[in-house]
């Protein structure tokens, strides 16, 4: 496969998902509000939809390389101040107990969405003029691991332990690729895990939905109603579905229909179909994503390709398995078809980027060993 077939699977899947979002935007949001507020729902999805599309063509045209040479410090700093603002009183808005948004009267946004694109351009760039020390303990691990950590704890704080966790992964996933050591990733996984455990067994909320999902069944009237209900609707829509617009747990039984589980909706409107189809998208565009980073000899674009298939890939499935009953609840939405601005508009900005880094790249790797093997090889005698 090549680049560009590339860059047209994921742009395929992209649109594709989109399409799909936006008629599931207007199928549950006839059961969640009026039909004024569902048009305004439509509306805005659409809306969001466009100025993503339109900023990630901008940003396609836009070489790469200017934000490993310029604004990636900047960006970074940014990224941090905003999450800091979101515990500021009349500048952070709370929703549910999480201090994850920005209200600023004109606009409502969330601060970790964009900070997975900053966060991945971080590693990329540390990565990139630290190469030859990725594979030590200091150098290639405990520094870039801090500027990751910054922003991620402020996530982490702000109870968004969902994004965090997914931002998390795709780190590690970067640092893999970058040549940082198997122990040292895995010691830091178990730390991490550690730490969501300590912040889960601190909070009764959190370990209330904890035992809520190791028995969804006899919470069904409490914590885990959310789950609960997914599962009977996921199981309502068997092979092929009930039909567009037939939901019935959408009128105000599932909480969330048009965000955090507009794919239990799926499942019950489209069936096992339906599932498998958003499923194979993801898949789709995940490995296409993987080639196309495979391909590409400059280290930056090659490690952000792979941060940016990640800050998609990894809240995608993450989501699937909150609404199958897999993992307990964590409130992350699902990549381009779940209602919401930020995300959406982040999500299609990622893809311009790596629309960017296909076109941009200056030359195009010929080996599709992985990195650890080729410098073996290289530096074989």
């Amino acid at each position: 496969m090549s680049t560009r077939l590339s860059i047209i699977c994921i742009w395929f899947c992209c649109i594709a998902l989109l399409i799909i979002g936006i008629v599931m935007v207007a199928s549950t949001g006839t059961g969640a509000s009026g039909s004024s507020e569902a048009s305004d729902a439509i509306f805005k999805q659409g809306l969001f939809a466009c100025i993503g599309i339109g900023g990630a063509i901008a940003l396609s045209h836009l070489d790469y390389h200017w934000y490993r040479d310029r604004v990636w410090p900047y960006l970074w700093i940014l990224c941090v101040i905003l999450l800091i603002l979101c515990f500021v009183p009349w500048i952070g808005k709370e929703v549910n107990g999480e201090y994850r948004w920005l209200d600023l009267k004109v606009v409502t946004f969330q601060p970790s969405e964009a900070a997975k694109c900053i966060l991945m351009m971080t590693l990329a760039h540390w990565y990139t003029t630290h190469r030859e020390v990725a594979g030590r303990f200091w150098q290639g691990f405990v520094w870039p691991g801090i500027r990751f950590a910054i922003p991620l704890l402020l996530i982490l704080v702000e109870k968004d332990m969902g994004t965090a966790a997914a931002l998390a992964v795709s780190g590690f996933c970067v640092m893999f690729v970058a040549g940082t050591r198997y122990w040292i990733l895995l010691l830091a996984l178990i730390i991490g895990a550690l730490v969501l455990y300590y912040m889960a067994t601190g909070s009764a909320n959190r370990m209330e939905r904890i035992y809520a999902w190791q028995n969804t069944e006899a919470h069904q009237h409490g914590a885990g109603r959310q789950q609960w209900i997914a599962y009977v609707s996921l199981t309502m829509g068997g092979v092929d579905g009930t039909g567009l617009g037939n939901s019935i747990h959408k009128y105000g039984s599932l909480p969330f229909a048009h965000t955090d589980f507009v794919f239990a909706v799926v499942g019950e409107e489209w069936g096992f179909i339906g599932t498998a189809g958003v499923l194979f998208l993801f898949t789709l565009m995940t490995l296409a994503g993987i080639v196309l980073a495979l391909q590409i000899r400059d280290t930056f674009g090659r490690l952000l390709a792979v941060g940016l298939v990640c800050t998609i890939f990894w809240p995608a499935v993450l989501n699937m398995m909150v609404v199958t009953a897999i993992l307990p609840n964590t409130g992350l939405p699902l990549p381009f078809i779940s209602y919401g601005g930020t995300n959406l508009v982040c999500s299609i900005l990622a893809v311009g980027i790596l629309t960017s880094i296909q076109r941009k790249t200056p030359t195009i790797r010929k080996s599709f060993l992985p990195l650890r093997r080729r410098h073996e090889q290289n530096n074989k005698p």
